[in-house]
C-alpha cells in the first residue's frame, strides 16, 4: 500500500518536475531577486536545541548543557543544471559574518557568528543571512534537530564511517576505534558533533559530516533506495518524518532530489568546506570566530553560480609547490647539523639545534628522520621538507623527530601547510570511501 501511495505521488507531481533549476516568480511587490546563476541550492541546517528534551534524552544523546538555538550544522548543496553533478559546501558554525535585516526592514543587520542567525529569525533569516553572505539563492530549505537527525539516520539504515585511528570525545559521547563502523543515529549523532578530537575544532568536525553524508548517500545507492522515482518517493516519505522543510519545498522536491543524487557516481558529487582566512578571530562580546578568506570563498561562490566544478580549481586552493600535510609549528625537531636546523626553522619546525653533539664523521647517505611510532603524518611532512631523506620509525615515550644529517649534501625546502588544504580542500567523493566499501552502481 505504501508503494502505491508513493507511486501516485510521484505520477501526481511529475508535471512539477521542472522545479529542479526553476525558480518561483516574485510576488507583485516584491523587490525580484538577484541573479542567482544556474542549478538549483539547497540549505540543509542542524538546529542545537534542547527545547523539549527530558534529561533522560539529554543524557541519550550526550547533550546535555544549554543549547545555543542556532545552527549547528549548515551545508549548502548545489545541484548542477544538467543533473550531472553535485557540490555540497560546508558553512562552519562560527563564520564571522554580517546577517541579513529582519523580514520588513532595510539597511544592514548586526555581525555575529553565522549560527546566531537562526536564533534571531529562525529559518527564513538564515537562509536570507547564507544569501546575502554568499551572493547565491537558496531554493529550498531542510531542518533537523538532534532526535530528528537520530531518527533520520536510522529510518535512513544507519551511517558507515571509517577511521586510521580511534576517535574519542567524551562531550558528544563517541567512542569509535580504528577500523570501519556501521553506526546508529544516536553514534552517528556523536560523530557529527565532536568537536574535542585531533585536528580540532570546526574544520576537522565538517570534513567528517562530509565524510559521513557520502558514505550514506552511496549506501542507499547501493541498495537501492533512489534507483527511480518511487523507490526516492519511499525514501523522501521516511526523510520527511524527522526533517522539516519551507514552503517552496514538498515531497515531489525531495523526490526530485534524492532521485537526482542516486544516479550521481562518487567522482561526480563534490565536497568542500568555505576557504577561512583567519582561524581565531576574536570579536568582543561574540568570541572566536573563523573569517572566510575573501578571494578565495568568492572564486567558490562565483563557481557554483556559473554552475562550474570546485574540484581542481585552484582560485578556490591554489596548491602550494610543496605541500606539509600537518601543521610544522605542532612539530617538535632536534636537527644535528646548525645549517638544516636553521633552514627547517625558518620553514616553521619548531627546531633544537644538537649540532653540538652530532658525530665528527658523517654517515655515508642521506639524511635520516626517526620518529616515534603514530606520527607518521608528521614524519611526512618533515620529509617534504628534506627530499630524498629516509623515514625510519621507533617506539620511544617522546614526541620529537630526529634528524641525523649524512655525508650527502641536504637539500631543504620551504613546505607550505594550509588549513583549508588539510581539512577542506574541494575532493570528490570516492575520496572518503572506507576500505573494502562498494562502489555505488553508477561507478
Amino acid at each position: 500500500m505504501r508503494r502505491l501511495t508513493a507511486g501516485l505521488a510521484v505520477l501526481a507531481g511529475l508535471a512539477a518536475w521542472p522545479w529542479l533549476g526553476a525558480r518561483t516568480a516574485p510576488a507583485a511587490g516584491e523587490p525580484a531577486a538577484r541573479d542567482t546563476g544556474r542549478g538549483t541550492n539547497i540549505l540543509i541546517v542542524g538546529i542545537d536545541s534542547r527545547a523539549g528534551l527530558s534529561a533522560a534524552e539529554k543524557r541519550r544523546l550526550h547533550v546535555g548543557g544549554e543549547g545555543c538555538d542556532c545552527t549547528d550544522v549548515m551545508m549548502l548543496v548545489h545541484l548542477s543544471e544538467d543533473r550531472r553533478r553535485a557540490s555540497v559546501v560546508s558553512i562552519p558554525r562560527d563564520s564571522y559574518v554580517e546577517y541579513a535585516a529582519p523580514e520588513g526592514t532595510t539597511g544592514a543587520g548586526p555581525r555575529g557568528k553565522i549560527n546566531g542567525a537562526f536564533k534571531l529569525g529562525r529559518g527564513p533569516l538564515a537562509v536570507r543571512t547564507v544569501e546575502q553572505a554568499t551572493g547565491l539563492s537558496v531554493d529550498h530549505y531542510l531542518e533537523t534537530d538532534f532526535t530528528g537527525f537520530e531518527r533520520a539516520v536510522d529510518d535512513l539504515g544507519g551511517a558507515t564511517v571509517c577511521t586510521d585511528k580511534p576517535l574519542k570525545d567524551r562531550k558528544s559521547g563517541l567512542d569509535i576505534s580504528t577500523g570501519t563502523h556501521h553506526l546508529d543515529g544516536n553514534r552517528a549523532l556523536g560523530y557529527a558533533r565532536a568537536r574535542h578530537l585531533d585536528p580540532p575544532g570546526d574544520l576537522g568536525r565538517v570534513r567528517r559530516q562530509q565524510r559521513m553524508l557520502a558514505g550514506m548517500l552511496e549506501a542507499l545507492t547501493v541498495r537501492g533506495a533512489l534507483a527511480d522515482p518511487v523507490k526516492a518517493a519511499d525514501t523522501a516519505h521516511r526523510l520527511l518524518r524527522s526533517v522539516r522543510t519551507d514552503d517552496r519545498t514538498g515531497l515531489n522536491d525531495l523526490i526530485g532530489i534524492g532521485w537526482t543524487l542516486g544516479r550521481l557516481p562518487a567522482d561526480r558529487m563534490e565536497f568542500a568546506t568555505v576557504p577561512i582566512s583567519h582561524f581565531d578571530h576574536r570579536v568582543p562580546g561574540v568570541g572566536s570566530t573563523l573569517l572566510w578568506h575573501e578571494s578565495r570563498s568568492r572564486a567558490l561562490w562565483d563557481a557554483l553560480r556559473a554552475d562550474r566544478p570546485i574540484t581542481g580549481d585552484t582560485r578556490i586552493l591554489p596548491v602550494p609547490e610543496t605541500r606539509a600535510e600537518t601543521d610544522p609549528a605542532r612539530i617538535e625537531v632536534r636537527a644535528d647539523d646548525a645549517r638544516v636546523a636553521t633552514a627547517l626553522r625558518s620553514s616553521g619546525f619548531a627546531v633544537t639545534d644538537t649540532s653540538a653533539s652530532a658525530p665528527a664523521q658523517r654517515p655515508a647517505g642521506p639524511p635520516v628522520i626517526t620518529f616515534p611510532e603514530g606520527r607518521e603524518a608528521d614524519a611526512a611532512t618533515l620529509a617534504a621538507a628534506l627530499p630524498g631523506a629516509r623515514l625510519r620509525s621507533e617506539i620511544r615515550p617522546d614526541a620529537v623527530l630526529d634528524v641525523a644529517v649524512g655525508s650527502d649534501p641536504v637539500v631543504v625546502k620551504t613546505v607550505t601547510y594550509d588549513r583549508n588544504l588539510a581539512e577542506g580542500a574541494p575532493v570528490t567523493a570516492d575520496r572518503f570511501r572506507c576500505p573494502g566499501h562498494p562502489a555505488s552502481a553508477g561507478d
